[in-house]
């Protein structure tokens, strides 16, 4: 698979893009009809690999793992949430490389696949040397988790389908809206400073800081 310099952009069946930070590489591809992003996090010092959504398409995720000897070893695949466009390669991923799948416990039985590890909010997922701290957000479904990577130079957040470019993710009642944007505002935006970069479950990235100013018209709007 061919790969591009990271812009927080991909193109549904084309290259993916990578970031390297100090310590962690991050390879986004879009899969599937849907447009889903799968993200491959690599501990550099290790070469121990996970992967945030096995979405769709598992040889284009098997393509952006990687090739060869140096190839990452890929021992977690984490599931964002229940919804099916975000776990129809899970079963194929986890056959083939036989990691570990993680999950928060309500959205789990909705899964294909057992769970190996369930995560709440405040546990932590580790591989390598590398250490994600899982966010409960409540509303987008009842089990939806981000995962917060704390670099030195800035935080990333990998949201799944609980916040995007321009709001929150959809729901499906005014309860279920509220519940949402209460735990972004105050597990994500109040927790986080302004240059965290965001990693979607679908389309762009964005930062913190260019989505806080409009907070207000989210919960105005009421979606």
């Amino acid at each position: 698979m061919d790969v591009i310099a990271y812009t927080g952009h991909t193109d549904p069946g084309g290259p993916a893009a990578r970031r390297d930070l100090d310590a962690l590489s991050i390879t986004k591809v879009s899969v599937g009809p849907m447009d889903n992003n799968a993200y491959v996090l690599v501990c550099r010092a290790t070469g121990e690999a996970l992967l945030i959504d096995a979405a769709n398409d598992p040889d284009r995720l098997v393509d952006a793992i990687g090739s060869g000897p140096k190839r990452p070893d890929l021992r977690h695949i984490v599931t964002t949430h229940r919804h099916f466009d975000h776990w129809q390669a899970l079963g194929a991923m986890k056959g083939m490389f036989e990691a570990r799948t993680i999950a928060h416990p309500l959205d789990a039985p909705e899964l294909p696949v057992p769970v190996d590890e369930l995560v709440d909010h405040g546990d932590q997922v580790r591989f390598g040397e590398i250490t994600l701290d899982v966010v409960h957000l409540r509303g987008h479904t009842p089990g939806s988790i981000a995962l917060i990577y704390r670099d030195d130079e800035r935080p990333h957040v990998f949201t799944g389908d609980s916040l995007f470019p321009g709001g929150v993710g959809k729901t499906n009642s005014p309860e279920d809206f509220t519940s949402l944007i209460n735990d972004v505002e105050e597990r994500i935006f109040a927790a986080l400073p302004d240059e965290t970069w965001v990693y979607p479950g679908h389309g762009d990235d964005t930062t913190l800081g260019e989505e806080r100013p409009h907070l207000g018209e989210w919960r105005a709007r009421g979606w």
